[in-house]
């Protein structure tokens, strides 16, 4: 599985490309509509990629991507120290329970040119060929703590 996002002016979006051991390809691109950084675009991507291969029966999954803090982290190579990217990290982690096997792998861009193309689909809003799988985020797929101020009682 190749995953990446992007984010510009018009938009974000990511995308995911599965690319199966007798070389069939599955594609699909995520127009995002909510505000997100290019590090949450990313982690979309690959966190729906994940849940996308479990529905699939996916069961040994290698997971390439160009974005080296999300593979760093999630090969445990660096440490998170933002609280929104720990709960993406979080959400992956759950799921790779569901497999036998999975690796992540840093790629430079240039070997993930088909999904940065994709990505770009997603960000732009630009028409998309009929043999990708289109899915609308509306939401972030994590929920943010959000903190609570803590009031005296009043006497």
């Amino acid at each position: 599985m190749y995953f990446d996002g992007t984010l510009n002016i018009n938009g974000a979006g990511a995308s995911i490309l599965f690319i199966t051991p007798t070389k069939d390809k599955l594609r699909y691109v995520l127009w995002i509509h909510f505000p997100a950084s290019n590090n949450a675009t990313e982690y979309e991507a690959c966190l729906h990629g994940l849940r996308i291969a479990v529905e699939l029966g996916v069961k040994h999954l290698m997971v390439y991507g160009d974005s080296a803090l999300v593979i760093n982290y999630l090969n445990k190579d660096w440490s998170c120290s933002s609280e929104k990217m720990d709960a993406y990290y979080a959400e992956i982690r759950k799921l790779e329970g569901k497999f036998y096997g999975i690796e992540y792998h840093h790629v430079v861009r240039d070997q993930n040119q088909l999904a940065d193309q994709l990505s770009k689909i997603g960000s732009s809003r630009a028409a998309v060929p009929p043999e990708v799988f289109v899915q609308d985020l509306l939401a972030p797929s994590i929920i943010e703590e959000k903190e609570v101020e803590e009031v005296p009682p009043v006497e």
